[in-house]
């Protein structure tokens, strides 16, 4: 029997550790930079919320709608009289003059329905109300537009961070494998009486070194992919793949194309929705000007009232109505004028607002297309001096190896050339952000 049991659990341990690899396996990304920049715009939790405000304010919009439309109520009542209420009347009615008579008035019971339909035919504050309710829905496809424009450009700096750190990594194990000859070699001539003791020390120091480095740049690899994961929107243990490399990344930079094309900052995102707050503020003035003006409304009724002594036998009788309902506004002590004036100050700062924004576009597309010449600029020279650093490099590690340069100059050599590769990466860097940032502004990210 024990048998049997270890056997079953054996068994069920095996189903769940295939089901989990197999959902470790089907979870695994393999992107490319838009693939990436399109998975996030489905699963990132920022996008998906502003997704949710959009829905949202067309709900608010039919809401506000629907206070313009018919509205119909039912109402149903039922009293049992438990006792009638009595009241004196002169006695002149009874041929009793000079007495009071009590008398009992209603029955026992008394039940009643009714159906009341009303329609605003004139309200003003409610018609601009839906006007601003449909400009607060565009407002909100705006503004889930700029978090699709936000994360596009969060999952491209990720993306770029990994490949560049990846790169740093690739190179730096390069070194490692050839800083490790070198050791070897030193060694030997160590033996061999052409080194000193301190040529080995200096070796070993430096590939000491460049491993610690190693394993620094791994945890921050790791740290980039879990800021990848968290811009997509997939779980820590998601394993991701990146096809990209920075070598077709970087031939896809057209700096020239990129700077010739014109900036029109009123189709800009931010630009977009200072000018929708404008215009809401607009509205909200006309509004609490509206708000003087008289409401008109109308109504129908129609009902049925029973009386009687019993329950089940009771006199029914119709009735019904109908008619206008008119409400002017005369005084309110002040309120409407000061309302009024709040909101012509909302709306001016409002305009203040979209000016000052204008203005910072403008300034902005002056500066990226600045710091976009500057990083191409950059990024040429680093590029030149890497390859300069890689032969100095290499004819020193020859001399070294022949005996004609000291370890202290290979060492010298060696971190100049780390030092040209890290600068190299980082312009690399700027240049790839850099046009990020641009084409975030010229909408064409």
């Amino acid at each position: 029997m024990k048998r049997k049991i270890l056997i079953g659990t054996v068994f069920l341990s095996f189903l769940t550790w295939t089901g989990v690899m197999a959902q470790q396996e089907a979870e695994a990304l393999s992107l490319s930079l838009k693939e990436a920049q399109d998975y996030a715009l489905s699963h990132n939790k920022a996008v998906i919320n502003a997704r949710a405000d959009v829905e949202v304010s067309k709900a608010a919009l039919w809401e506000t709608i629907s206070a313009a439309l018919p509205q119909v109520n039912m109402s149903a009542s039922f009293a049992d009289n438990l006792k009638l209420m009595t009241t004196l009347l002169p006695g002149e009615f009874f041929g009793q003059p000079g007495t009071k008579i009590p008398v009992t008035f209603g029955s026992q019971f008394n039940t009643s329905t009714s159906v009341d339909a009303s329609l605003l035919l004139f309200n003003a504050p409610l018609y601009i109300g839906i006007e601003t309710t449909r400009l607060a829905q565009k407002l909100s496809q705006q503004s889930l537009q700029k978090s699709e424009l936000d994360t596009k450009e969060s999952v491209s700096t990720a993306y770029f961070l990994i490949l560049i750190t990846e790169k740093s990594l690739q190179l730096l194990e390069e070194n490692i494998v050839n800083m490790n000859e070198l050791m070897k070699s030193t060694r030997s001539m160590f033996a061999a009486g052409m080194a000193e003791s301190t040529d080995v020390d200096q070796m070993v120091l430096n590939v000491t070194q460049v491993e610690n480095s190693k394993t620094s740049l791994e945890r921050t690899i790791e740290l980039n992919y879990n800021l990848l994961r968290f811009q997509l929107g997939v779980p820590a243990g998601t394993a991701i793949t990146l096809t990209e490399t920075l070598e077709s990344m970087t031939e896809s930079i057209n700096v020239e194309v990129l700077l010739s094309q014109d900036f029109d900052h009123k189709q800009n995102i931010d630009f977009m929705l200072v000018e929708g707050q404008e215009m809401i503020s607009e509205l909200t003035l006309k509004s609490q000007k509206a708000s003087n003006l008289p409401t008109l409304a109308g109504f129908y009724n129609y009902g049925k009232n029973g009386m009687g002594d019993k329950i089940n036998d009771q006199q029914w009788f119709d009735n019904s109505m109908i008619g206008l309902n008119l409400s002017v506004p005369i005084f309110s002590g002040g309120q409407r004028y000061s309302r009024i004036k709040q909101a012509q100050i909302k709306l001016e700062k409002a305009r203040t607002t979209k000016e000052m924004v204008a203005e910072q576009l403008l300034l902005q597309e002056s500066q990226l297309r600045y710091n976009l010449v500057n990083a191409n600029l950059q990024y040429m020279s680093q590029k030149d001096n890497l390859e300069v650093s890689k032969r100095v490099y290499e004819s020193t590690e020859n001399k070294f190896r022949q005996g004609m340069a000291s370890s202290i100059d290979l060492t010298q050599a060696s971190n100049q050339y780390l030092q040209a590769e890290s600068n190299y990466l980082s312009a690399l860097m700027d240049l790839l952000q850099t046009k990020v940032a641009l084409d975030k502004l010229l909408n064409n990210i």
